[in-house]
């Protein structure tokens, strides 16, 4: 069997793109569509009904057709993951929008290779979306700077630092109660005694 899958979410109602893309793919190439399942979820509702639903009537030899990639998971790690799944499963896939990842039709080892490339994808793509998080970053400092507004990151110094570690160098209070004192990490806390020590000539 042949299934359709479409998602829009509940700021983006209409579906038709979808359709019509799916539509126009199949007819082109002699597809029967068999059943068609749609849901509509936003970014906090994830849950998707019709696609579990879908999913669990999937058998070995069935045929999944879809727009794009991203219906199939709002994110890499779940688009990859629900790949991989169909693929166990035995269905095939076919992304209208990038006839290079379709399956159906294709040998073992052709799959295997496909579902490769789709890692790589989704790999290409998630560090992609790293870097422009990252420049976004960069130029909202750069900016802050030009306005002098950027101060960086706050030292974690405590005001109570200098009683706190004179207890502790007088033996009066153990490390591991220093640090619980301060809020500090061991391993920041002695950092701060030794900047500390350097800055009073100790």
């Amino acid at each position: 069997m042949t299934f359709e899958y479409t998602r829009v979410s509940t700021n983006d109602q209409n579906p038709e793109r979808q359709h019509i893309a799916i539509a126009e793919y199949a007819a082109a190439n002699g597809i029967v569509i068999d059943r068609a399942y749609e849901d509509k979820a936003s970014g906090r509702d994830f849950q998707r009904p019709q696609y579990q639903a879908m999913k669990a009537t999937l058998r070995a030899g069935d045929v999944v057709i879809i727009k794009e990639l991203d219906r199939m998971g709002r994110n890499m790690e779940q688009i990859k993951r629900e790949w991989q799944e169909l693929q166990q499963i035995g269905a095939s896939i076919i992304v209208t929008d990038t006839p290079l990842l379709n399956t159906a039709n294709k040998t073992d080892l052709e799959k295997q290779l496909i579902t490769n490339i789709v890692f790589e994808l989704l790999a290409y793509m998630a560090e992609k979306e790293r870097q422009k998080i990252h420049a976004r970053q960069a130029e909202g400092i750069a900016i802050a700077k030009e306005q002098g507004k950027y101060k960086g990151r706050k030292p974690i110094v405590r005001a109570d630092f200098p009683k706190v570690y004179q207890a502790w160098k007088a033996g009066e209070i153990t490390a591991v109660a220093a640090v619980e004192q301060l809020q500090l990490s061991k391993a920041t806390f002695y950092r701060k005694v030794r900047e500390y020590e350097r800055s009073a000539g100790v």
